[in-house]
């Protein structure tokens, strides 16, 4: 992994990944009243055909490491993701914001699906695996990731950028080989 300071110019002294990651695998609850300033919103960016951003809030997970969502593949994402898989998931939190830039690799692995909706089912949405075994099913999910089934994504990250929020500050981004 290869650290960049961002904030030299500032005297700044670069961010601790490990730091990131741990506030990370502490949880960031992305339900209203219950993050700062209000709730932790995660935001995906994929391509359009033409190359232009396209950006939505998201409920994301950070398990193992890295990010996870779930969307349906006829959304504008699902199918922006199908044609090109680079992706960017931005979030606030009260210490640092953070830019992750990857691969959103479609997750198809049972076990690995049922993980990943017990994690959500536990977070507070009431998601199972749908008969397929491979996708996500739910009474409700948000309107943006249209209508079931929904697909399990990870994104193997290339690169992460954060700014400190709070005391000393900084900003760092990391290149992972």
């Amino acid at each position: 992994m290869e650290t960049i300071n961002l904030a030299e110019l500032y005297d700044q002294e670069e961010l601790n990944w490990a730091d990131v990651r741990a506030r990370l695998d502490a949880g960031f609850d992305q339900e209203p009243g219950a993050g700062g300033p209000d709730r932790h919103t995660c935001w995906l960016t994929t391509l359009n055909p033409d190359g232009s951003p396209h950006v939505n809030g998201i409920g994301a997970l950070w398990a193992e490491g890295t990010f996870w969502f779930e969307t349906g593949t006829r959304t504008r994402k699902g199918r922006n993701l199908a044609r090109d898989p680079r992706c960017a998931v931005s979030l606030a939190t009260r210490e640092f914001d953070l830019v992750v830039e990857g691969i959103a690799e479609l997750v198809t692995d049972p076990g690995t699906v049922a993980e990943m909706a017990a994690r959500w089912a536990a977070g507070g949405w009431p998601v199972r695996v749908d008969e397929s075994g491979r996708a996500l099913t739910a009474e409700f999910s948000a309107q943006s990731a249209g209508r079931p089934p929904w697909h399990v994504y990870r994104v193997s990250t290339s690169t992460a950028t954060a700014v400190a929020t709070v005391e000393p500050f900084g900003a760092s981004r990391w290149r992972f080989g």
